[in-house]
């Protein structure tokens, strides 16, 4: 196998970031040495996310067995998972921080699953993946992700499973969403579908998908992590994969 120098185009701060919470789980569970450093965990668990690299590639780059490489990136994903907000308490802080409306978007992470597999089959889509939930704030900010269903799933079905319209409800936040969401009760608002429209529902349409625009560039910026664009582990690590990433790219925005 060949080697050669690489970058990961993430900064030093969220490096020391993930450290802090490995260094932590250390102590608090008494491991006294392991294989990787703090700092060498993380970066391998970087590469990981943001580059995609395969166990076996992080395992020769790093010096370390293909099972320690995985289990490395195992416990820092959860580590991250663990710390995205829960639902209730996402969007409390949404009202508490007097925001005036949020995006409500669904994003399918593809998987290599086969064809006979149709419950991850997405019609919409024509590919197979999991569907995951996207809360967002107006200006870009991913407030919430849910965990991961079947990509066959319809967004309004799985906002419904997950709670999502009974919390929006529940706070009394105006939340913009798209066709998939037509039907929603509570305060979603989606946009007209009528061919034949009056000037007037065009140009709220318009108005729609500009102010809806941020939830779609937040789920892109989560597919910048490109282990989000095709997974090849399990679909059920789909969610927490997604909520690691969420973690990670609004501390990237907030510095």
């Amino acid at each position: 196998m060949l080697f050669y120098r690489a970058a990961v185009d993430v900064s030093r701060s969220t490096l020391n970031y993930m450290a802090g919470l490995i260094r932590r789980r250390r102590k608090a569970i008494g491991s006294i040495w392991r294989r990787l450093n703090p700092g060498q965990q993380t970066l391998l668990a970087l590469v990981y996310l943001r580059k995609g690299e395969t166990f076996s590639e992080l395992a020769a780059g790093f010096g370390v067995s293909t099972a320690t490489a995985w289990r490395s990136v195992e416990e820092t994903v959860r580590l991250l998972s663990a710390r995205s907000p829960k639902l209730r308490q996402a969007v409390r802080k949404a009202k508490k921080d007097g925001l005036h409306y949020l995006v409500l978007d669904g994003t399918l992470i593809r998987t290599d699953r086969v064809k006979a597999d149709r419950p991850y089959f997405s019609g919409k889509h024509r590919v197979h993946g999991m569907n995951v939930q996207v809360i967002v704030t107006p200006d870009g900010t991913i407030l919430w992700t849910s965990g991961a269903l079947p990509g066959k799933a319809h967004d309004l079905s799985a906002a419904r499973i997950w709670g999502v319209l009974r919390e929006l409800e529940r706070a009394g936040i105006v939340t913009l969403a798209d066709k998939a969401y037509q039907g929603a009760e509570g305060p979603v608002i989606t946009p007209y579908r009528e061919r034949s429209k009056p000037e007037s529902q065009k140009w709220a349409n318009r108005s729609h998908a500009h102010f809806r625009g941020p939830g779609e560039r937040a789920n892109a910026q989560l597919k910048s992590w490109r282990i989000l664009r095709k997974l090849r582990c399990s679909p059920n690590k789909a969610g927490h994969l997604c909520k690691a990433v969420a973690v990670l790219q609004d501390h990237r925005i907030v510095q």
